[in-house]
């Protein structure tokens, strides 16, 4: 709509200079006009119910969560916050208050107030005109008094003036969350919406922190009742309803500026706080028990604690979940990866391949595949091709090298042949084994760019499981196929800062990243238990290898059968020590103590998990073990 596109940058541009009565004359004719051309996007978006990949819920089981903020415009709303803070006291809701910090003269006694009574204060800009990222000079100088105004409030969450938002940019800030965006809503200024009713991780720039952004789901009061003038909240409790439906949050902005907590006819610049106290009500009565009522500062401080995967994860795409950032429309890429894996089970080639789906990327999927498994599935989003199948049965150094060269040719003529048809841009090839990035030649030779992700780093991963020094040949060896594979990638990434040391010996730092395989927030999370039995539940879950140590586990288990007899020791995976490991448990008098189960999805074992009273990680402590990063 391109004449209204034009029409909203000139009244914005003249925003500033305009009276208020004047601003909100031509904004209601501007909505009047435009509002039934918006119908099946506001004030319900269906594009935006579906929840992130791996989604399982929220807390303790709630239907949906429910965040209640207030943006402080006017010295006149600020003085309107302690009657609005009492109101929702007394229905027992909290919220956070936004102040602008340079608008009005601020009230220290209102914050202290407010913080005392449990709700939360935050930013809401410098200034209430101007759009702050108009300009790089202008975000900047602005961030600095942003940044100061944060910490001497003590305050974590920043939300920008008439919804500006540039999501790379606000990653700069020192906040924990923002709140500058909407799921859906064609009337702001930036009209772009998230295009989801769920929060969701924006990991910073290089390697910093990050913030979870949140963004505001029901319609603003101002939009309703100053410029819509409507006389009911019937808008706000259909859109909860839908929201409720799909569990997602319900985020709603109000301001006090516009409330009026007398008895009195409201002003043409007011509407009822009935209106407000109608809607808590609402929830109250409607869905008691339902939702999960909780501040927008702790809100991130759960996504941070109980998500730490996602998190560290979306430096590799995110989430967590990386939905929209404000940034240069780009090519989408076409990705392949490589992994001598089992996809279902490889969490960290899993999160890689989502997140770039995410995005809107074409990611295909080389593996390995189970028996039962389909030779092709696509699983969310992703086209997984399962060329080969394994047991993890090899009893030698031939047996094992056999089966990696098996799969080094088979994924080169499956690349090349899914090259010719439509080319990669980028190769992603998961180690074990490093030289597998030499059946990308193909790819490489016609520009495509090659990742070396290296999840176990390879000679000191064979030395141990072979049980050779690092004089042997076979060592020296791989170190030299690990220099020719390096030298053949454009990058590397390596899966943890050790590691990144050892590996300094082949590429240097420039062409080396680290990222840590944390899991999925979204999947493994603190939940309630649901055992019903008596049992001590001990568990291990993963590759059944020497390194890994549960010979060690289940002989110090044998040592306390008898003091813990109904203790259990559950180990979930497979590998090639399996055998061995079940042996050692009979021998050891342990049938019906020690239990071995397959693989399973990693939803469901985040699910066994939570049945677990303790988790057992041995570890030998060998040139490998010592190190390896275990999730």
């Amino acid at each position: 709509m391109p004449n209204d596109i034009f029409l909203r940058k000139v009244y914005f541009f003249l925003k500033p200079i305009l009276p208020k009565k004047v601003r909100l004359y031509l904004r209601r004719k501007h909505i009047s006009w435009k509002r039934s051309s918006y119908a099946d996007i506001w004030p319900i978006d269906p594009q935006t119910k579906r929840p992130p990949n791996g989604w399982t819920g929220w807390p303790e089981g709630k239907q949906f969560a429910l965040v209640l903020t207030h943006d402080v415009e006017t010295e006149v709303g600020q003085e309107k916050c302690i009657p609005l803070a009492n109101l929702e006291e007394s229905l027992g809701f909290r919220s956070s208050f936004n102040f602008i910090a340079e608008q009005y003269k601020i009230s220290h006694d209102c914050q202290a107030y407010l913080k005392g009574k449990g709700f939360e204060i935050g930013l809401h800009g410098i200034i209430h005109n101007g759009n702050p990222f108009k300009s790089r000079r202008i975000f900047e100088k602005q961030a600095a008094k942003i940044n100061r105004y944060l910490k001497e409030w003590n305050a974590s969450g920043f939300r920008c003036p008439s919804m500006y938002h540039n999501l790379e940019w606000i990653g700069e800030l020192d906040v924990e969350y923002d709140s500058s965006t909407f799921d859906t809503d064609p009337f702001e200024p930036q009209p772009d919406g998230m295009g989801t009713i769920f929060p969701f991780w924006v990991q910073g720039r290089s390697g910093d922190r990050g913030y979870l952004e949140l963004p505001y789901t029901l319609p603003q009061d101002h939009t309703l009742f100053m410029v819509m003038e409507e006389k009911t909240i019937d808008i706000w409790k259909r859109k909860l309803d839908w929201i409720a439906e799909k569990g997602g949050m319900a985020l709603l902005i109000s301001h006090p500026d516009y409330m009026n907590f007398s008895h009195g006819m409201p002003t043409p610049e007011e509407y009822p706080s009935q209106f407000y106290e109608e809607f808590l009500q609402y929830v109250k009565t409607e869905y008691d028990g339902q939702y999960w009522h909780v501040l927008p500062r702790d809100l991130a401080r759960y996504w941070s604690e109980n998500h730490k995967d996602m998190i560290q994860g979306e430096k590799q795409a995110a989430c967590t979940v990386k939905l929209p950032v404000v940034i240069p429309k780009r090519h989408k890429l076409r990705v392949a990866m490589l992994s001598y894996s089992f996809y279902d089970v490889d969490a960290r080639v899993t999160r890689y391949a989502e997140a770039l789906v995410r995005r809107g990327d074409h990611v295909d999927v080389i593996a390995l595949g189970q028996p039962g498994q389909p030779a092709y599935s696509l699983t969310n989003g992703v086209h997984v091709f399962r060329i080969q199948r394994r047991k993890r049965n090899e009893k030698g150094k031939v047996a094992f090298l056999s089966r990696i060269l098996r799969f080094f040719f088979n994924s080169s003529r499956f690349l090349d042949r899914k090259h010719r048809r439509t080319p990669y841009d980028l190769i992603h090839v998961h180690s074990v084994p490093d030289f597998e990035v030499f059946a990308a030649w193909l790819p490489k030779l016609n520009g495509a760019k090659i990742i070396l992700d290296i999840h176990d780093i390879v000679p000191e991963f064979y030395a141990a499981k072979f049980k050779t020094g690092k004089n042997s040949f076979l060592y020296k060896m791989l170190v030299l196929i690990e220099k020719m594979s390096v030298a053949f990638s454009d990058h590397v990434i390596i899966s943890n800062h050790l590691w990144a040391k050892t590996l300094h010996r082949s590429v240097n730092e420039g062409k080396c990243s680290v990222f840590i395989n944390y899991p999925d927030p979204l999947i493994f999370f603190k939940r309630p238990p649901k055992k019903t039995s008596g049992k001590f539940i001990m568990m291990y879950p993963g590759t059944l290898n020497w390194h890994q140590g549960l010979d060690i586990a289940i002989e110090a288990f044998a040592k306390i059968k008898d003091w813990a007899p109904d203790a259990e020791f559950h180990i979930y995976g497979q590998g090639e020590s399996k055998e061995f490991l079940v042996r050692l448990a009979l021998d050891l008098g342990l049938k019906d103590r020690v239990i071995f189960h397959d693989m399973i999805p990693k939803e469901q074992i985040a699910e066994v998990m939570a049945n677990a009273d303790l988790g057992v990680v041995p570890k030998r402590n060998d040139s490998f073990g010592g190190e390896a990063f275990s999730t």
